[in-house]
């Protein structure tokens, strides 16, 4: 028994009879869903003590470079995981932010002491499951598809495809993405945001000169941006509004055509339509969505993955206070109330950060291109600082838990780029 557990279980209502399933394991949270946000939440509560199982239907980690930016917010969120160390080792620093247009430079940020750190996320998956497994051995659960949630007095029966017995949690997490099964059967609207663009993007050697800046090029035709990756590799990214991009070759002189930078791209680019939705309820019972599974916030501007880790954060103090206080049925309206204020503000930013990006010509580009410079001068750099930074999308206030480390506790700055393709 979990130490969480055994604080709450003289409290706890006690379960109907009948309610279990022949053998259904009884655990105090399952989350459905092993991305870097699923994972993170696990860490937290198994370091806590928490009885914690995670429910991931893909039988092996994938492999593909998606979200690359780790805001200092959320480099707090993997120190407090136990990870941050190893991030800090493996990751690209990326101290400043340069923006352009047609050779010229329109302005510039300097995060200072608190750089964006670029990794690939499949290289923090992986440091964050090999966590979970040294805090908890047998938490995570590979090859196994959740197919029903059933509320029944103070646990939740999850039911998994191939498997009579399945779960019994005091609480359940959908952490599987923006085609959230968790979310379809809690009966959550997916309501559309302001903000669609496709882009593609591709990863080129870098230059003989490698820069530790991230490159804003605010071209006529269409945003082309890049991010120094560990290895010498630099991930580039590009507006596309009309035809497609087929092949590296046709991408190579799409970027050298707006940047006059010419790249070799190592594999073939992928194309993803960026574009916004909120769930309307990030709660229901003692159920809760985290992550892409409760919003969709276009990857341009780089909040998405550390959004949904400030949201990991938030609902492991919510859980562990509920498991501290009885397991009540419905603890988590803060959380709910608090996440989907800070995804609204960062989808607004989002969307920003997509129309900066829109083709201009004439009088439009122009104008574009004088805020940009008046942007990136005092004083109002430093708005645009905070403009571009997640201030105010942190966990916020909420009661602490008892023996709750303040580690767990986000700072309240961030800056930079990330990437990612369509998610999953």
């Amino acid at each position: 028994m979990s130490r969480a557990t055994s604080r709450a279980g003289s409290r706890a209502a006690p379960e109907p009879l009948g309610a279990r399933p022949a053998g259904a394991r009884a655990v105090d949270v399952a989350i459905v869903g092993a991305g870097p946000v699923g994972l993170l939440l696990a860490c937290l509560l198994a370091a806590r003590g928490v009885d914690v199982v995670v429910l991931e239907r893909r039988a092996e980690p994938g492999g593909r470079t998606r979200a690359i930016g780790i805001h200092p917010p959320g480099l707090a969120a993997l120190d407090a995981a136990g990870i941050g160390a190893s991030v800090r080792r493996e990751a690209t620093a990326i101290r400043s932010g340069i923006a352009s247009c047609q050779g010229r430079r329109l302005g510039a940020l300097d995060f200072g002491d608190d750089p964006v750190l670029s990794l690939p996320q499949h290289r923090t998956e992986s440091l964050l499951e090999a966590r979970l497994a040294a805090l908890a051995p047998r938490a995570m659960h590979r090859g196994v598809e959740m197919t029903g949630l059933r509320e029944s007095g103070s646990r939740v029966m999850v039911r998994v495809a191939g498997d009579e017995t399945g779960w019994r949690a005091r609480y359940v997490v959908g952490a599987d993405g923006v085609r959230s099964t968790v979310r379809k059967m809690l009966g959550a609207a997916w309501i559309a945001r302001p903000g669609f663009a496709r882009y593609a993007m591709a990863d080129a050697p870098e230059r003989a000169d490698p820069s530790a800046s991230a490159l804003l090029h605010l071209e006529p035709d269409g945003v082309v941006e890049s991010f120094p990756l560990p290895g010498g590799v630099r991930r580039w990214v590009a507006r596309l509004d009309e035809g497609a991009v087929t092949d590296g070759r046709r991408f190579a002189a799409l970027v050298e055509s707006r940047t006059g930078t010419a790249i070799e791209a190592l594999a073939e680019p992928s194309e993803f339509i960026a574009r916004q939705h909120l769930a309307s309820s990030f709660a229901r019972g003692r159920t809760a969505l985290v992550g892409d599974a409760a919003h969709e916030v276009s990857p341009i501007g780089g909040q998405g993955m550390n959004l949904g880790w400030l949201d990991a954060v938030h609902l492991d103090r919510a859980i562990a206070l509920a498991l501290e206080t009885g397991a009540p049925r419905e603890p988590f309206a803060h959380y709910d109330r608090a996440r989907r204020s800070a995804a609204r503000r960062a989808m607004r930013q989002a969307a920003f950060n997509m129309a900066m990006g829109a083709p201009a010509h004439g009088m439009r580009l122009t104008t574009r291109n004088a805020l940009v410079g008046l942007l990136s001068r005092r004083p109002a750099r430093d708005i645009l600082a905070r403009a571009f930074t997640m201030d105010g999308l942190s966990t916020g206030s909420m009661p602490r838990s008892a023996g709750q480390s303040t580690r767990t506790s986000a700072p309240r700055r961030g800056l930079g780029g990330e990437d990612r393709c369509t998610p999953d």
